[in-house]
């Protein structure tokens, strides 16, 4: 694989104007890259353009959870599963939020797409043994089998091409660089009960150190950094791979006929005009760094509070709609979500750090308005919760409270469990401690009469197991979700009554595009009459959604992201169009 780091021309030989391409690829996030790794093992010639410095995009910053249903990974763990059953769940979970005939396509390509990235490429998959369906009350759910994760992956394989990887989110990784995944974190926070444990978290903290004789941060990639290492490292193999780094799209050209078959591209070292001979794969992440269609989509929400990587400006989705591309309408909501907290970091960035289920499901934990009342179940969906602040009353921000015990077993956000080192956290303002109840309030701004009834009030839903107020840990999702070893009658409800109590603000924020260009069962871009454009894809986020703007399951956007991949790189490559006259 040709790699040019810093533009078109910054290697002798370089991209040239005029370079012919089978398949180029816009965008190097989970969704580009496959579609790349499926193009090149097919023997394509494949151009992949990067705007920024880094590949990976979002994916990289995930956990990197592949949701395909009917693999052999499934069968393996969950033998009664069915695509009827999971057909059956999707129809209910999103409904006629998203066209029927994409989420047939997706089930119907998800094992061969799975099994081809495996069989010839470096991308491996296991299966979780619980990772249940989120909406896991409706029918066709089920606790495990469809949600699959990248084994670790050894960047050193990498060689040079490690530094290019998108490194994690600073707050997700512990001693100056180590990524952990939960498998690690419990091993982690039992290594003083467990002989297993205490081996496992002395192996992997021998290894870190290792890493960083050599390395500016560790190798061991887990989660979606290991998805994406693995992927680049796939794409690596091909010698007719080419990676273009900050590198901008400037056009996508037609010939006379209306199919796309040239990208005009731009970078701080030059200018070319590159063929693509059998179709263009948009891939960029979506709108959610574009502050046009941010204020036009998600009014009211700051970029501040976006957990995703940079590099998702839109430009990309710019240029299809200039071809004629539409979007797709009809979604629940334009992104997907997460509750966040927010923390300024030392270099003046902001970490937007993402609750997703280690703290406000877990016993010992609430989370209330500025009146300080409940007004959501705590253990349901992060998309869920997050659209839950935003519809209602004094919710944004909200705040995640706890009392002393469930600090010390949990954490909060990007405080660690163990309830040490909380010094420079209070300091800045993340997180609140009152020595009372009315004190957290009184710090907080919030109604201590409303805090002190919804604590009293949640006490005593947990002294009985049942929430009579948001029905919380009632679902096997919520249940898996909470701690089922904390004692009490429900795994997701504990009473708060250790003081001090502490508190960190929440914020909706969105993790990821929901609406992008409309497309058809083989992920071409189609326009207002529903045809599909010629040579012109779209994957990943820069697709709308198959999901309609649900979250119904760990993994939904890489999954989709993943098959379609594989769709379009078929459907392309086995395309008899060649390129017409110019322009």
């Amino acid at each position: 694989m040709q790699v040019l780091k810093n533009g078109l021309n910054s290697l002798a030989g370089g991209l040239q104007d005029g370079a012919e391409f089978d398949l180029v690829v816009i965008g190097a996030g989970g969704a580009g890259l496959s579609a790349a790794v499926f193009a090149a093992i097919d023997g394509a010639k494949v151009l992949v353009v990067e705007r920024t410095e880094f590949v990976g995009g979002t994916t990289a910053w995930s956990a990197g959870t592949t949701w395909v249903p009917g693999t052999h990974h499934s069968a393996a763990v969950n033998p009664a599963d069915t695509l009827a059953d999971a057909e059956k769940y999707l129809n209910h979970a999103v409904g006629e939020q998203a066209p029927a005939a994409l989420r047939e396509a997706f089930l119907k390509h998800g094992a061969q797409a799975v099994a081809k990235i495996e069989a010839q490429s470096s991308v491996q998959y296991r299966p979780y043994a619980k990772h249940p369906d989120y909406i896991s009350d409706l029918p066709g759910a089920t606790l495990s089998g469809r949600a699959l994760e990248p084994l670790p992956f050894d960047g050193r394989l990498l060689g040079e091409l490690f530094p290019l990887l998108r490194p994690p989110i600073p707050e997700f990784t512990v001693l100056g660089g180590m990524m952990v995944d939960r498998t690690d974190i419990n091993h982690l926070l039992a290594m003083t009960q467990s002989w297993a444990s205490l081996k496992h978290s002395v192996r992997i903290v021998l290894r870190h150190l290792s890493d960083r004789l050599s390395h500016a941060r560790g190798t061991r990639l887990v989660m979606g950094n290991a998805l994406v290492g693995r992927l680049l490292h796939s794409l690596s193999q091909h010698a007719h791979a080419t990676l273009a780094l900050n590198t901008s799209v400037d056009a996508l050209e037609r010939d006379a006929s209306g199919r796309v078959v040239a990208v005009r591209l731009s970078s701080a070292t030059g200018q070319a005009r590159v063929l693509a001979k059998k179709g263009v794969v948009l891939a960029s992440g979506g709108f959610n760094r574009d502050p046009v269609l941010r204020s036009q989509k998600l009014p009211g929400i700051p970029a501040e509070w976006c957990p995703a990587a940079p590099g998702h400006t839109g430009e990309a989705l710019a240029l299809a709609r200039s071809l004629g591309a539409v979007e797709g309408q009809g979604a629940q909501s334009p992104a997907f979500w997460a509750p966040v907290s927010l923390r300024r970091r030392a270099d003046g960035s902001t970490a937007a750090f993402p609750h997703f289920v280690m703290d406000r499901a877990k016993p010992g934990m609430i989370t209330v308005n500025q009146a300080g009342e409940r007004f959501v179940n705590e253990s349901t969906s992060y998309h869920l919760f997050a659209l839950g602040m935003q519809t209602a009353q004094q919710a944004v921000p909200a705040y995640l409270v706890a009392d002393a015990k469930a600090l010390r077993q949990y954490g909060m956000g990007m405080v660690r469990p163990g309830g040490k080192g909380l010094k420079p956290f209070l300091a800045d303002g993340y997180l609140t401690e009152g020595l009372s109840l009315a004190e957290l309030a009184n710090k907080l701004g919030i109604s201590a009469q409303g805090l002190a009834q919804t604590v009293a009030d949640h006490n005593a839903f947990a002294q009985t197991g049942v929430d009579t107020q948001f029905g919380r840990g009632v679902t096997a999702y919520q249940q898996n979700i909470g701690d089922a070893t904390a004692g009490g009658r429900n795994p997701n409800l504990g009473e708060l009554s250790q003081g001090p109590y502490y508190a960190v603000k929440l914020y909706p924020g969105d993790i990821g595009a929901a609406q992008g260009l409309q497309t058809n069962a083989h992920a071409q871009v189609l326009n207002a009459q529903g045809q599909a454009i010629a040579g012109l894809y779209a994957v990943g986020n820069d697709m709308s959604a198959i999901m309609g703007g649900v979250y119904p399951a760990p993994g939904i956007t890489i999954g989709p992201g993943l098959v379609f991949a594989y769709a379009a790189a078929l459907h392309a490559l086995a395309s008899p169009v060649t390129l017409g006259s110019n322009p």
